[in-house]
């Protein structure tokens, strides 16, 4: 592959966990997400131009920002020094919302710039940069979001050390309903809340829902899938920050999801459905509940990404 002058990418958002799965389960959505504009100039270093879509919050300086630093760290690895770049970013997604905001930066700078450069690296390859990335935007380098992002579907986190994410089949009828709920959760406050301890009894039902979950989406199984979408360990500490959680929950559960629950650390959650009408159904009318109680929200409705970031 060529090198470029120019590429523009979309790197999907995510939901971390897939309910039960904290910490080694994420899924790419088709919608929202972010898209970076990236294009070789003559004065050499690195400038962020533009950014939209971010009321504001992210910094322009190329010191701070999570694109700009993800692209040196592969400039550096690649020992190319005395380029010039100009990046523009344009926020789709909002910020802060547990659906991978920054992930979705961090890889639209990593795969911009590997496009840019006539693709040297894999999306593999590419991986331990997000981590990196990840790690500066949040404090943690964990997988569960970026991973998703980079390379689509449904992932899992097999280990850290060494690094190995596998990609896991998706049901093609496997769809969600989000619902961000415009409350502030910080990711570092939600993690903070965690119990460090479970009780055994938990553990083992989290295990086995795991494992049910994964044979479910191996097998194309709705039944085993939605009876394996529960959480015993992290949702009970953290679903209070989430205003009308179990309202929700039980309206999505009525309304025929497969599922429901916080979607990373949150304030959005997902509801899984069996189609694209059940979820955008179910999104219509979480939306309204919040709205009869003065909570406004994003919702979105989404089949599950399986191709990840993309030049566009």
């Amino acid at each position: 592959m060529k090198e470029k002058d120019c590429v523009r990418v979309f790197a999907p958002a995510t939901s971390a966990n897939f309910i039960c799965g904290y910490d080694i389960l994420g899924l790419a959505l088709e919608d929202p997400g972010d898209e970076i504009t990236l294009r070789k100039v003559d004065s050499p270093g690195i400038k962020i131009t533009k950014i939209t879509g971010d009321l504001g919050l992210l910094p322009l300086d190329p010191e701070k920002n999570t694109v700009s630093a993800s692209i040196k760290m592969v400039l550096d690895h690649l020992r190319i020094k005395n380029i010039g770049l100009e990046i523009e970013l344009f926020k789709k997604m909002p910020i802060g919302s547990g659906l991978g905001s920054s992930a979705a930066s961090t890889i639209a700078g990593l795969f911009a710039i590997n496009q840019l450069l006539g693709a040297p690296l894999t999306k593999q390859e590419l991986l331990p940069f997000a981590l990196k990335g990840e790690e500066l935007a949040c404090g943690h380098g964990h997988a569960d979001n970026v991973a998703p992002s980079l390379l689509g579907g449904i992932t899992l986190i097999h280990s850290y050390s060494p690094l190995h994410v596998i990609n896991l089949p998706v049901p093609k009828k496997l769809c969600c309903s989000i619902i961000f709920p415009h409350v502030e959760v910080p990711t570092r406050a939600a993690r903070k809340i965690l119990k460090t301890q479970t009780e055994l009894k938990n553990a083992v039902s989290q295990w086995g829902n795991i494992a049910g979950l994964v044979t479910g989406l191996f097998t194309e199984d709705y039944n085993l899938i939605s009876s394996s979408l529960k959480d015993y360990i992290i949702e009970p500490t953290r679903s209070f920050l989430i205003p009308e959680f179990e309202e929700m929950r039980n309206i999505a559960i009525k309304s025929g999801a497969l599922g429901f629950g916080i979607s990373g650390s949150g304030p959005s959650v997902v509801a899984f459905t069996q189609g694209i009408e059940k979820a955008k159904e179910i999104t219509k009318m979480l939306k309204q509940h919040l709205g009869k109680k003065s909570i406004e929200s994003n919702g979105y409705s989404s089949a599950i990404n399986t191709q990840g970031a993309v030049e566009l």
